[in-house]
């Protein structure tokens, strides 16, 4: 989005354009824009950049940055800034009388860089690239480029003297004692449970191959559904807060935890007390501090694929795992997939309650994603989850093959993250037909993608599941405090959204209906638009336990904290 405080970039952008070195899309909010360079990057693995003016739109660009940052995504973001001369306040600088505001706010989520003159142009492109395309911690760069900078010449500017992308070789662990004492603890303990997290989303091989080595279970997190198949044996799915029977009973029963390429977030660890039988840790990470965080750790730090081969190997020349003996976890761990598979078929069924509001009677959410899901399989569409109870409800639902099939943004749950991605379709070289999944709250606070989506040409579905309200606040309010005591998260006001979709010439819209073979029309209709389809699918909220898929681990929230915190003092790493 160009502004005056970026028209000198913006004249540079168009030449580069005209040429064809560069693709540039114009958009009409900042943060949607950050989300859909954050989701090409991510599904797509094409470097983007995000161009805005000063104030107000980068400070939009910023927050929505805040999604890249917490799902280490590299992207690049370029903003206006105040000029370095200091004639008096630049309208729309933070109004204060310090240097370098922005800077100062930008570089709390990722490396910062302000262009105090064109001459720096090279030590701001080296520490780019190695924030944007970093191995294991990547994120946003933030680079300002001053208003009176900008439109500065550098005489005699060399191009093969700017840096080239940063390109660094897989790394492992030299330390073959490290390696030795992590094999000594996968031989001595007998109930293994691999912990997933989202930065091993490309190693589903090696994961694969670990599982099998240490004859343990492996329980992912949100972020990485699809490393390893929904039917495979050692797959006990997701674990957490909001977790599932079989992939809790793992975590909450391991007397030894090998952790892959996770932060250990609040949710994907039960806030910390999700190991309570834990004695020790295996802990595989590109990052030391993540690698480190756990008490009683052997840390292996380098790249997961790098060090899981290693350690494969040293496991297989030692041939001191006995399978025999932990045979009886992997049976017990067995009978809770099987129970959760129970569950999850009973709910996902073809549910319908009256809905106490319109008195019709419609699906419930996980019948209706489970129906969407099994749609995107059916054409290969790539599914993203946007925030709240659709994304709670989706990673538990979701049987996916191999990674790259759904996206989650669970980092940051930044509520309109998915149909803002939506735009990345249009904008990759080699495109997937993407199906945002979406709540009516979220869809309502990114609409945009509306008109971005027609004008930059999205082949692309957004399905918005309509309860009228924040049905994961409104669930998490009556499991704390009662029945009836959802508050100021929902309304009764009803709105058409297939009008409200279809006032954009290009956009076609549909009613999903009231059951499960009228959805799959309305899906089948959309899909077949060339261009930006919607399905509006009214679900049913309630206090009935077949509106969700249920919660099944610790949470350090509200009332819960007291009972939480007081497993600190007691939880063994």
């Amino acid at each position: 989005m160009l502004g005056h405080g970026n028209t000198e970039l913006g004249e540079a952008l168009r030449i580069y354009a005209e040429e064809q070195v560069i693709r540039v899309y114009h958009c009409r909010n900042e943060v949607a824009m950050a989300h859909a360079a954050t989701a090409l990057r991510w599904i797509y693995g094409e470097t983007s950049a995000v161009v805005t003016s000063i104030g107000p739109g980068a400070l939009q660009a910023f927050a929505g940055s805040l999604a890249a940052a917490s799902n280490r995504v590299g992207v690049y973001h370029i903003y206006g800034d105040e000029t370095t001369h200091g004639e008096g306040y630049n309208m729309q600088q933070v109004p204060k009388r310090r240097q370098h505001q922005f800077q100062r706010l930008t570089e709390v989520l990722g490396e910062s860089f302000v262009l105090h003159t064109p001459e720096a142009l090279r030590e701001a492109l080296r520490r780019g690239t190695a924030q944007v395309h970093h191995p294991y911690s990547a994120g946003p760069f933030y680079l300002l480029l001053p208003i009176n900078v900008q439109p500065m010449l550098i005489e005699g500017l060399r191009l093969d003297s700017l840096p080239s992308r940063l390109r660094v070789p897989p790394i492992a662990s030299a330390d073959e004692a490290a390696y030795d004492e992590a094999c000594e603890l996968i031989e001595k303990y007998h109930r293994i449970v691999i912990k997933v997290g989202g930065g091993a989303r490309a190693y589903g091989p090696a994961v694969a191959s670990l599982v099998e080595a240490t004859q343990g279970v492996a329980v992912l997190s949100p972020g990485s559904v699809g490393v390893l198949p929904d039917k495979h044996p050692r797959n006990m799915h997701v674990g957490g807060s909001k977790g599932s029977i079989s992939g809790n009973h793992a975590m909450e029963n391991g007397d030894l935890l090998i952790v892959l390429g996770s932060r250990a977030v609040c949710q994907a660890d039960c806030s910390g007390t999700g190991y309570p039988n834990a004695k020790a840790v295996i802990n595989i990470n590109g990052d030391v501090a993540d690698a480190s965080h756990y008490n009683r750790t052997t840390a292996l730090v380098g790249d997961i694929g790098a060090v899981i081969d290693r350690l494969v190997t040293r496991l297989g020349e030692r041939k001191q795992v006995n399978a025999a003996a932990k045979q009886p976890w992997f049976a017990a761990c067995s009978a809770k997939k099987a129970e959760w598979g129970r569950l999850k078929a009973e709910r996902t069924g073809t549910q319908i309650f009256e809905d106490p509001l319109t008195k019709r009677r419609i699906l419930t959410e996980p019948t209706a994603i489970r129906v969407v899901a099994e749609f995107a399989r059916s054409v290969e569409a790539i599914k993203i989850f946007d925030a709240g109870d659709v994304q709670a409800n989706g990673f538990q639902i979701v049987e996916d093959e191999r990674s790259g099939e759904t996206f989650t943004e669970t980092g940051a749950s930044y509520m309109g993250f998915a149909v803002s991605a939506l735009l990345a379709a249009a904008m990759a070289d080699q495109r997937r037909y993407l199906i945002a999944f979406t709540g009516d709250g979220c869809f309502i606070m990114n609409p945009q993608i509306l008109i971005d989506g027609v004008v930059h040409g999205v082949r692309g579905m957004i399905v918005v599941f309509d309860n009228r309200r924040m049905g994961a606040i409104s669930s998490l309010q009556t499991a704390q405090y009662g029945h009836g005591r959802d508050f100021a998260t929902s309304d009764d006001l009803p709105v058409d959204f297939v009008r409200l979709a279809t006032a954009v010439q290009g956009v076609f819209a549909v009613e999903g209906g009231e059951t499960e073979e009228s959805l799959k029309a309305a899906l089948a209709q959309a899909y077949d638009h060339d261009g930006l389809s919607l399905v509006h699918v009214p679900v049913y909220w309630g206090d009935e336990p077949f509106a969700g898929m249920g919660a099944y681990g610790r949470w350090n929230v509200g009332p819960w904290c007291e009972e939480v915190q007081a497993l600190y003092r007691i939880h063994p790493i």
